[in-house]
């Protein structure tokens, strides 16, 4: 059995509407085609290696709004050694040298296709309250501007109720206006402003 575990399956049909033109002029507005649906699941890391999710990491930016990818350009060689650490990391009871806490990492999939990468923190220290937050995610650069952003954000906050996480505040760029209206379209409330960071709330 495999110790990746799907846990939800978000399925979202979009459709639009095609309005009429003088080449075709059959058509009217109420005619609808429908898109190929999402099948969206969020599947929790495994220390076994895969080309897919390799392949994703290579094009996920090291670093992008405060996420931070460390798998970016390092050999498939390291890849089992870093799903083990992760995996470590999940599993870790409590801080670890006075601040590192849990954390949990998941991939978000549309059919077979790995399209975003996630993380959860268990609790938050205080540091991590001003820079950091409970969830960060990115979706790979070829599937943006797709409505993945905040199907995958809604996956993370039901996972977050699965571990029970105290509290979620997500920490964003202040010129990150996408993340922020990801972030409140999931229910959450701007709690302050920073120089630089927005700091939303979303509630349990």
């Amino acid at each position: 059995k495999s110790a990746w575990s799907r846990f939800s399956v978000c399925r979202i049909k979009q459709r639009f509407r095609k309005k009429p033109n003088a080449a075709s002029s059959a058509f009217s507005d109420d005619v609808q085609i429908e898109r190929k649906p999402m099948e969206l699941r969020l599947i929790k890391l495994s220390d076994q290696p895969d080309a897919g999710i390799y392949n994703m990491l290579q094009e996920i930016p090291p670093f992008e709004n405060g996420f931070v990818n460390p798998m970016h350009g390092k050999p498939f060689g390291e890849f089992r050694g870093w799903l083990q650490s992760c995996k470590a990391d999940a599993e870790q009871k409590g801080l670890l040298d006075g601040w590192k806490v849990p954390e949990s990492t998941y991939w978000l999939y549309d059919g077979d296709r790995p399209v975003g990468y996630g993380k959860i923190r268990h609790f938050l220290t205080e540091k991590l309250r001003k820079d950091g937050g409970s969830i960060g995610y990115a979706v790979r650069p070829s599937e943006r501007r797709k409505g993945y952003g905040t199907a995958f954000l809604h996956l993370l906050l039901v996972q977050c109720a699965e571990l029970n996480v105290p509290e979620v505040l997500l920490t964003i760029r202040k010129d990150n206006l996408p993340s922020q209206k990801v972030a409140l379209a999931n229910s959450g409330i701007i709690e302050r402003l920073s120089d630089e960071t927005c700091y939303i709330r979303i509630p349990r």
